[in-house]
């Protein structure tokens, strides 16, 4: 039996795919039966002939990774065990939040996985708790540097991560996956896949930064193939490809068939914006998706070299082209 969290999200809904198509029991936790709806269309567009056939192989429990004494119970037969679950959020009221869910969440998956004699563990980690600045390529070596770039998020995925390598020390056979910026098929409202919702709307500038991403069938297949192997007690960078945002947008922007933005925005420029958006926001009661952290990123050039997991494993990432392709034919909301 394979235990997996986070399997409402648009990484565990590929995963949860890929994993239908054997015929090991897999049982996912969910927390809310309208994500569950979106997986069943996650589903569909993979295969709409056997999409639903393929969904109802998941035994779905209503969890929550907070609940130490519920995964004991849901763990309960299961052999395996992937972690996709976690909170992505760069908004600094969010700082409790994301360390309650990322770090203390992976700690109870931990213990629950020592508790049961778990044979293996996949934690879904990420790009942001290997840190780096923007003069180095990043690998698995690089050390980790607190500075003026950290944000909450990177802060708490990064002690997640420290959470798993404390159990490996207590007997854990485990592996870690870092993924930089997943696009596949899924909402475009939500984190990973916001800018396609951005670049729609119109933009006549594009940030002067660079970032990573990867293809979501890339990341699932590499968590699969890591955990059927003898792999232990190691970190994997997963980056399909290294861009600037100005050849992401323009390539965004091609395909959704608009202009593509044509001048680089300055820093005062975002930030007037993020000043003006959270004033405006603010009177309406809501939130601003631009912040602080998300103008740091958006001006810094980092740089993630896939070497290792390219020589561990036998994997061929996919190119941007065909990454926003997914993106855009697979949109689900």
């Amino acid at each position: 039996m394979i235990f997996v969290t986070g399997g409402t999200g648009l990484l565990g809904s590929q995963l949860l795919y890929d994993l239908a198509l054997s015929n090991t029991p897999i049982r996912a936790i969910y927390r809310s039966e309208e994500r569950l709806g979106r997986v069943r269309r996650f589903f569909l567009y993979r295969n709409p002939q056997n999409g639903i056939a393929l969904y109802e192989k998941i035994e779905w429990i209503k969890g929550d990774i907070l609940d130490i004494a519920n995964l004991l119970e849901q763990m309960e037969g299961c052999q395996k065990v992937y972690h996709c679950a976690g909170l992505v959020s760069f908004h600094p009221d969010d700082y409790s939040k994301l360390f309650k869910i990322n770090r203390e969440g992976t700690a109870n998956i931990v213990n629950a996985c020592l508790e049961k004699n778990i044979h293996k563990l996949c934690h879904v980690s990420s790009t942001a708790a290997i840190g780096g600045d923007s003069k180095e390529l990043i690998t698995e070596k690089t050390k980790w540097k607190n500075g003026a770039i950290s944000s909450g998020y990177s802060l708490s995925k990064n002690a997640a991560e420290r959470e798993v390598w404390r159990g490996i020390e207590e007997g854990l056979n485990a592996v870690i996956i870092n993924p930089c910026v997943i696009f596949g098929p899924g909402s475009w409202e939500e984190s990973s896949l916001a800018i396609f919702s951005t670049v729609e709307k119109g933009l006549s500038h594009y940030p002067p930064g660079s970032n990573a991403t990867v293809d979501v069938r890339n990341v699932s297949s590499c968590m699969i193939s890591l955990m059927e192997s003898d792999i232990s007690a190691q970190r994997f960078l997963c980056t399909g490809s290294n861009q600037t945002f100005k050849e992401l947008t323009t390539e965004i922007s091609v395909q959704l068939r608009i202009k593509p933005p044509q001048k680089e925005a300055a820093r005062w420029q975002v930030i007037i914006v993020r000043l003006l958006l959270s004033f405006v926001k603010g009177i309406a009661g809501k939130r601003s998706n631009i912040t602080k952290e998300t103008v740091k990123n958006l001006f810094s050039d980092k740089a993630y070299d896939p070497t290792k997991i390219k020589q561990a494993i036998s994997i061929e990432f996919i190119p941007l082209k065909e990454q926003v392709s997914d993106a855009i034919s697979g949109r689900l909301n």
